[in-house]
């Protein structure tokens, strides 16, 4: 087969590209060939490119990319000249032109859509007249005529029932899944501390993920407050760039004086993530919203204990092994669960050891990967 995704495959994006990656580089080793058309603004970087996919980048049109998320003229022509060489169009996520544009040209492509998460009640309500104004032009009718609509969880299911007000026949489930063998063998300890000045003696509670309201920035921030007296010794390391959320962080650390205990450290890749997730006490992410969290998966994968809420894409998965402290959306709640990972060793090592089997049971690429070829073959159309 020759599959196409569409995707602003850059770094910025976080987990979707992540995806896509580890996705790609087990398909190609089956034979297949892949191609990866993404839109990008001037000064992105995008993801790195496994060996054999090629990476079509298309400018974003402004200004109407401002308003209407990935609008490319250039990714319509390169459609247009192309879209009869591929046997699957995966587009990845909604609201954007990247999900649109497949359907605006006769093909005879399998047309697959990944939800990421993005018809959870969170995410529908933000921005929400834009999203009114999509469903109203298209977005409903364009699911309907999907011939795959991937999603992660029963959660994410029951969020596209409600906002089609019915269960669409093409829509299976099939996790995402990540590259466990990379993470067996992590950096010596002190490495990422020694860079950012953090003392060995200090609890690195770690969070890495864009600097946005729906990661629950507006909870953790306000529960580390609570903690941080309790627990002298801990320190905060915020890492991923701003989405937004930037301005009011700094402010929340300047208004009580917290310099020294929250670090913003930007977004890390490759050997760096790997370096904090080693140096890492534990992992937070009490996020209002998330497709399929990649980063939670790394740090459980780390063997990190790890808090979050359950709108991180595999919250049934994480309460049948007890995975990780599942914290409600509040800030007591967040705070109970930052003391008790961290004062309570016993409970820590048992999440762990529950996370990585939870992990490798269930969500190493090897086995997702040939779960979502299988259903494309099921659909295939030649």
């Amino acid at each position: 087969m020759r599959i196409l995704n569409i995707c602003a495959y850059t770094w910025a994006i976080g987990g979707p590209a992540r995806i896509i990656y580890d996705h790609t580089t087990e398909v190609l080793a089956q034979g297949h060939q892949v191609d990866i058309l993404s839109p990008m603004t001037p000064g992105e970087k995008s993801y790195p490119l496994p060996a054999g996919a090629r990476l079509i980048e298309c400018p974003r049109s402004t200004p109407i990319s401002n308003y209407y998320r990935e609008f490319s003229i250039a990714m319509y022509r390169y459609l247009k000249a192309h879209i009869q060489e591929y046997d699957v169009i995966h587009m990845h996520g909604i609201w954007h032109f990247g999900s649109l544009a497949p359907f605006l040209l006769p093909n005879h492509a399998v047309l697959v859509i990944t939800i990421h998460g993005l018809l959870d009640h969170w995410a529908v309500n933000h921005s929400k007249w834009k999203k009114q104004l999509v469903t109203l032009l298209y977005q409903k009718r364009l699911l309907g005529k999907a011939d795959l609509i991937q999603i992660n969880n029963t959660d994410e299911e029951q969020d596209v029932i409600r906002y089609l007000g019915y269960r669409p026949k093409n829509m299976v489930i099939v996790p995402n899944g990540m590259k466990a063998s990379e993470y067996a063998n992590l950096p010596e300890k002190g490495i990422f501390r020694s860079k950012y000045g953090i003392a060995t003696d200090k609890r690195m509670i770690l969070f890495m993920g864009r600097l946005n309201i729906k990661k629950g920035l507006d909870l953790l921030l306000p529960a580390f407050l609570k903690i941080h007296e309790q627990v002298p010794e801990a320190v905060l390391v915020l890492a991923g760039p701003d989405d937004g959320y930037q301005t009011q962080t700094e402010n929340f650390i300047k208004a009580h004086c917290l310099e020294n205990k929250i670090k913003l450290v930007g977004m890390l890749t490759d050997t760096v993530k790997k370096e904090a997730l080693s140096d890492a006490d534990m992992f937070a992410l009490p996020s209002y919203s998330e497709g399929f969290s990649i980063a939670v998966l790394e740090a459980m994968t780390s063997k990190v204990p790890t808090l979050v809420s359950d709108r991180v894409g595999f919250g049934d998965y994480i309460k049948r092994y007890e995975a990780a402290y599942l914290a409600p959306l509040t800030v007591e709640g967040v705070a109970e669960g930052l003391l008790k990972i961290l004062q309570d060793q016993n409970y820590a090592e048992t999440r762990v050891k529950s996370a990585y089997r939870m992990v490798t049971e269930n969500f190493d690429i090897k086995v997702v990967a040939n779960q979502l070829l299988e259903e494309y073959k099921k659909v295939k159309k030649i």
